[in-house]
């Protein structure tokens, strides 16, 4: 069997403590992580020459592929503002995995995203985790789908109240979103009860999160907003919830400590073009971490470039992050968030060969990455 042997890896342990290992890559996974492994048991050997190798860096927001770079209006994928709900339309069948931005991720190290259908609608429709690496989509799946899309706030309210179309009002939003898991809780029932002799493709996409198979993931960004997401997912008994952006987050912080509801916390680096973004503060992740809250910091690309995710880290690690909570915000946390958790975001026996190498510190915006390995492939060499 073919295997590869990374030599002389830096290895950043969860104390924060750096230690010198060596690792094993077979059929895309790592296969052992040990000390002075001899280097005739592989097939092949890279001398990493004692530089930082951490687990591929993992983006759970994002519409990669779905917001196409450098191709204006037409690549623009991510809203059917047709109807404002729209749970049953399909990031996958949108994303162009020879987008460029692709390229830009592998070489940033990102080696795991989600993407999923934007926020202009009160129900957007179903998102999905992908590698980075590939140019068949299907063969591009770690996970489909991993959450309903929904939408509170300024968007849905400014695409379709201008033109006196529902939702005009946050109290607009919230009603067509309970219209909906209504509507599919009287649809499961009469099915449940063999009454049902047709399939409705809207309703059937909602099922899994009523079912507590998926999650609802939810975009606020104000206080209020992320309070009504858990208001209304406890009046359907919805057992799974990801707040994703969570501009002020903080300011109900020990709430969703309460709760156990995670946070997608971004863009950071977005200027505050809009009402809901004029409390964006760097400090925010740091606040919910030390509030115990499950945090991933996201990019939101391309709103953030998905380059740009190392350097939130950065900015985050500034504010007083520790180095070793901000490699998990990056990769142990998002591949929790998008459930994951036992394939990627580890180096670990059995999990995906998906790691990055860098030249120096790995949140030193000096230092470069050298390789990333996604399925144990080499998808990039910078040396």
């Amino acid at each position: 069997m073919d295997s590869l042997l990374l030599k002389n890896c830096l290895v950043i342990e969860s104390k924060g403590k750096t230690e010198k290992k060596d690792i094993i890559i077979q059929s895309g996974k790592i296969s052992c992580i040990s000390n002075n492994i001899f280097p005739d048991s592989c097939n092949h050997l890279m001398d990493m020459e004692e530089h930082y190798v951490l687990p591929g860096f993992i983006d759970c927001h994002t519409h990669l592929g779905i917001i196409e770079e450098g191709t204006g209006k037409i690549g623009v994928d991510n809203n059917e503002t047709s109807n404002s709900v729209t749970p049953h339309l399909r990031g996958i069948d949108a994303i162009n995995p020879l987008d460029i931005a692709f390229q830009d991720a592998v070489k940033s190290g990102i080696t795991s995203v989600m993407t999923g259908p934007g926020s202009n609608n009160a129900v957007g429709g179903l998102s999905l985790a992908i590698k980075t690496a590939g140019n068949i989509i299907d063969n591009m799946i770690l996970k489909n789908p991993i959450g309903l899309k929904i939408a509170l706030g300024e968007n849905p309210i400014s695409t379709y109240g201008k033109d006196s179309k529902c939702p005009v009002t946050r109290m607009g939003t919230a009603a067509l979103i309970r219209e909906l898991f209504m509507r599919t809780e009287d649809y499961m029932t009469l099915k449940d009860r063999g009454k049902i002799d047709y399939r409705d493709i809207r309703l059937e996409s909602v099922i899994p999160v009523l079912k507590g198979i998926i999650p609802l993931r939810a975009h606020a960004h104000r206080a209020d907003d992320i309070i009504s997401a858990i208001r209304i997912a406890d009046e359907f008994n919805i057992s799974k919830l990801v707040i994703e952006h969570g501009t002020e987050a903080d300011l109900v912080k020990e709430y969703l400590k309460e709760r156990k509801i995670p946070v997608a916390f971004g863009p950071m680096l977005t200027p505050r073009i809009k009402m809901e973004l004029k409390s964006r503060n760097y400090r925010t992740a740091l606040n919910l971490v030390e509030a115990g809250v499950k945090v991933a910091l996201i990019t939101d690309h391309p709103y953030n470039s998905i380059d740009q995710l190392r350097t939130i880290a950065a900015l985050t690690i500034a504010e007083g992050l520790k180095q070793t909570e901000a490699i998990s915000l990056l990769t142990y946390h998002p591949a929790e968030i998008i459930g994951c958790s036992d394939k990627v975001g580890e180096i670990t026996p059995g999990y995906d060969a998906d790691l990055v190498v860098f030249s120096g510190e790995p949140f030193n915006l000096n230092s470069k990455v050298l390789h990333t390995f996604i399925n144990g492939n080499l998808e990039y060499s910078n040396k």
